[in-house]
């Protein structure tokens, strides 16, 4: 659900703190904990430490991301990858190509450095 017209977005009063003392285009991290935080005109060039639950993912702040969200950029879950049995054959078959692709690669380099 969206936020009323009339109260505006929101942006967390100790970001805009923190955002106060900063030159733009100062490398620093600015480290947060607010992911609800919307992202403002005045955020942008800076990059954020989003807080993921565990770490914080450096947020670089465009233009295109005015209106949306910090936490929108720092994902909470690792996606390991879909399981089953189609995919433990695609992971042997790609397991198979790099092993054939290492082969190759040495056969072509074996007769490089030697001298006749």
């Amino acid at each position: 659900m969206s936020r009323s017209l009339k109260k505006g977005p929101y942006v967390d009063p100790r970001v805009i703190k923190k955002l106060e003392g900063r030159k733009l285009g100062d490398k620093t991290v600015i480290k947060t904990w607010s992911r609800a935080c919307s992202i403002s005109p005045e955020m942008v060039g800076f990059t954020f430490g989003v807080h993921n639950g565990k770490d914080f993912i450096p947020v670089y702040c465009t233009e295109e991301m005015v209106g949306h969200k910090l936490g929108e950029f720092s994902p909470t879950r690792k996606f390991q990858r879909h399981g089953g049995k189609i995919q433990k054959e695609m992971d042997s078959a790609s397991k198979q190509r790099e092993v054939d692709a290492n082969k190759a690669a040495k056969t072509s380099t074996a007769g490089v450095g030697k001298k006749k």
